[in-house]
């Protein structure tokens, strides 16, 4: 039966590329959770588990579309590296913030650096990708008035930042 909107999802997850090839995990980690219906998690990946029973496993695979869509070339820019704070060290791999003209953030991370040009990407780095979980259901709860005035997961004992 699915769950509900506003309650806390705990799983384990396994999550690989085509070839195999751990991209995230929460083994050697704690749990992951989320509170269903507010976006957290892709949606197609947030059905499956809705469908799923407390204990049971499950492999969930999604197109590239059904996860961070396409890769766009278009969100892929040079700047200038004057465009950084002067005291910023900047690196290839190396994620940022950014605040568009209509105030939305967006992250990108540097793709390559060659002189004083700074290749930046906009897309989510697992853009065009399809995505392989293994999803084990380890609980479900209503998520408390807290939880979900702060929009996020509360550890055990409740308010822990």
């Amino acid at each position: 039966m699915p769950f509900k909107e506003n309650q806390v999802v705990t799983m384990n997850f396994i999550l690989k590329d085509d070839d195999g090839k751990v991209m995230d995990t929460t083994a050697e980690q704690e749990p992951f959770s989320f509170i269903s219906g507010a976006k957290q998690i892709l949606p197609r990946l947030e059905e499956e588990i809705g469908k799923m029973l407390i204990g049971s496993k499950k492999n969930v695979d999604l197109s590239a579309e059904e996860g961070y869509g396409a890769y766009q070339a278009e969100s892929v820019k040079t700047v200038n590296k004057s465009e950084f704070p002067a005291d910023t060290p900047i690196e290839v791999g190396q994620g940022f913030m950014a605040t568009a003209p209509d105030g939305k953030h967006m992250q990108f991370f540097i793709k390559n650096i060659d002189g004083e040009n700074v290749v930046v990407d906009f897309n989510h780095p697992l853009a065009g990708k399809a995505l392989h979980f293994e999803v084990e259901l380890l609980n479900m709860r209503d998520a408390t008035k807290e939880e979900l005035e702060h929009g996020h997961v509360h550890g055990p004992g409740g308010h822990q930042h």
